[in-house]
């Protein structure tokens, strides 16, 4: 890409699109093209290949995406389906009628099979069932794979997908029943800390273990992608290594200064037993993750949350 190369970023105010855009600046990109959701649906075929024939962007990341934990995804059935279908869909084909240079598209780590070996390697796609409670969004962003790999084969498009872990940064969603593990631990055990709490309750037993990679770590791996990788099929991208829901919530409460006790509620589901990424692909080609947990937790909780908490307790 050249620096003045028309860049479009689909999601741009998300935590993945924002983070993208961060990166794109710092890298001297100047024309990126970002229109917010109040502005055009993805969801509507028409509108969105009206957009691709007036901007013709040169690259596209389809960082939009409707997302959220497990209570989201487990509620929101038909809506995680429908909604990432028609965006995702919707974008490729403008995309290839539009002429674009080039495509990358951004999965999630939920397409692997629940019961899959680890690390998770790409070739084990569509070898199991999937987890239950993210099944819905997991079609969705497996077809979104797809879709690329087939106007790559059919069309010639050079349209490439990453598939990031469990991420957390600026712009992550906060809220108490529609967040993802991370930013829902750290605003239960700041909440704790605020209000005297003597202990906090974590979901199911904190066995399972998961792999966080820090938003502004795959915005590098994603512009490293875009400016050198095009081939089929999909990269990992993550850090490598996991820690267990339980030594998440017990960093998460020495950052947030929370000394009380961890309670455990078992009536609650653990989810996937696993999910760490085998990223030998991604690291072959050049690329590895430079922000550790602890300080991307630190710097997203003085940051981030806390100006974010704040204002909510302003409103």
């Amino acid at each position: 890409m050249k620096k003045d190369s028309k860049i479009y970023i689909a999601g741009h105010r998300g935590m993945v699109g924002s983070a993208l855009v961060r990166k794109l600046h710092a890298a001297g990109y100047t024309n990126l093209v970002l229109k917010p959701s109040s502005e055009l649906d993805l969801r509507e075929q028409a509108a969105v290949r009206r957009f691709f024939e007036h901007e013709k962007p040169e690259y596209v990341f389809l960082a939009a995406a409707k997302v959220g934990g497990i209570v989201a995804n487990d509620t929101y059935r038909a809506e995680f389906l429908y909604d990432n279908l028609m965006m995702e869909a919707n974008v490729i084909d403008a995309a290839y009628r539009a002429g674009v240079t080039k495509l990358l598209f951004l999965g999630s780590s939920c397409i692997y099979p629940k019961l899959a070996p680890q690390p998770l390697r790409e070739d084990a796609l569509l070898t199991g069932l999937l987890e239950p409670t993210n099944e819905p969004y997991a079609i969705a962003k497996i077809a979104g794979i797809k879709l690329c790999d087939a106007y790559r084969a059919q069309y010639g498009c050079n349209f490439i997908s990453v598939m990031p872990t469990n991420l957390y940064g600026p712009n992550d969603n906060y809220h108490p029943e529609n967040s993802h593990v991370l930013p829902a631990m750290i605003r239960k055990f700041h909440e704790a800390k605020v209000s005297g709490q003597e202990s906090v309750t974590i979901w199911g037993t904190g066995t399972p273990r998961r792999e966080f990679l820090h938003s502004d770590d795959l915005a590098d791996a994603c512009l490293f992608l875009m400016e050198r990788y095009n081939e089929h099929g999909f990269v990992n991208i993550g850090v490598g290594t996991d820690i267990s829901i339980l030594e998440l919530a017990r960093l998460v409460a020495k950052i947030t200064g929370f000394s009380g006790s961890i309670q455990h509620d078992l009536s609650k589901p653990d989810g996937t037993p696993r999910k760490l990424m085998d990223v030998r692909k991604l690291q072959s080609l050049g690329w590895t993750a430079s922000i550790s947990l602890e300080d991307g937790i630190r710097e997203v909780y003085e940051n981030a949350f806390l100006p974010f908490f704040r204002q909510q307790q302003i409103g």
